[in-house]
């Protein structure tokens, strides 16, 4: 049939971009690990040429940088880095959360509440116990589906890497945390209650009080 042969590259060129994200959110590709495109294609037993469109993928979305003759490398994410990423996050999320709450959400989103509501217990469950891959899963859902209840593709996409790019960074750092379950914020559920009850102040004083909490933490690194 036309075209499924280039229907079942694109689809293994996600599945490794997919696993390889997993690989560096979990820390077992830590910042600085350096491959090729013939590894990585021999470690999944595929060809190349799925493997380079999908490394190329993630270097876009600023989890990988291009080795000059050697291959990629999982970038490296300073202090400085994070606290801009969170700033960009915050100036995002506190408007568009704030009009949410203001607002309500769209039309027929009440099952997609449900679900929001659910990944936060689940979310904050991971976080009590200190399970940070669990974690991790969970709250990325939950942002995306919360965000998702805005209606604007574009302002989730963005977030949404922002928010990875924050995980890539701080894994590593909350990998060596004597008081892991201290590090991790987890006010999931306040922030879905403030959002339902369309509290718009209570609404900034949560997203405050999440980005306050990753900065406070990353200046004791």
């Amino acid at each position: 049939m036309p075209g499924s042969g280039a229907v079942t590259r694109n689809t293994l060129r996600q599945q490794i971009a997919d696993a390889l994200r997993d690989e560096v959110l979990a820390g077992r590709l830590p910042p600085g690990t350096e491959f090729t495109v013939k590894q990585i294609a021999e470690q999944y037993e595929v060809s190349a040429t799925p493997v380079r469109e999908a490394l190329v993928d993630l270097s876009a979305q600023g989890l990988l940088e291009l080795v000059q003759h050697r291959g990629f490398r999982v970038r490296i994410f300073s202090v400085d880095d994070f606290r801009g990423m969170v700033e960009a996050r915050a100036l995002v999320v506190d408007g568009i959360f704030r009009r949410l709450a203001e607002r309500g959400t769209a039309p027929g989103s009440g099952e997609m509440l449900v679900s929001v509501r659910r990944r936060a217990e689940e979310a904050r469950r991971a976080a009590q116990s200190g399970s940070l891959e669990v974690l991790i899963g969970y709250d990325l859902r939950f942002w995306r589906e919360l965000g998702g209840l805005v209606g604007n593709t574009y302002i989730s996409e963005f977030l949404h890497r922002i928010r990875v790019q924050c995980w890539v960074f701080a894994v590593p750092h909350l990998q060596r945390e004597p008081q892991l379950r201290a590090a991790l914020w987890c006010g999931h559920n306040e922030l879905v209650d403030a959002v339902t009850l369309a509290d718009a102040d209570e609404v900034r004083r949560i997203v405050h009080e999440y980005n306050q909490h990753g900065l406070d933490w990353a200046a004791g690194l």
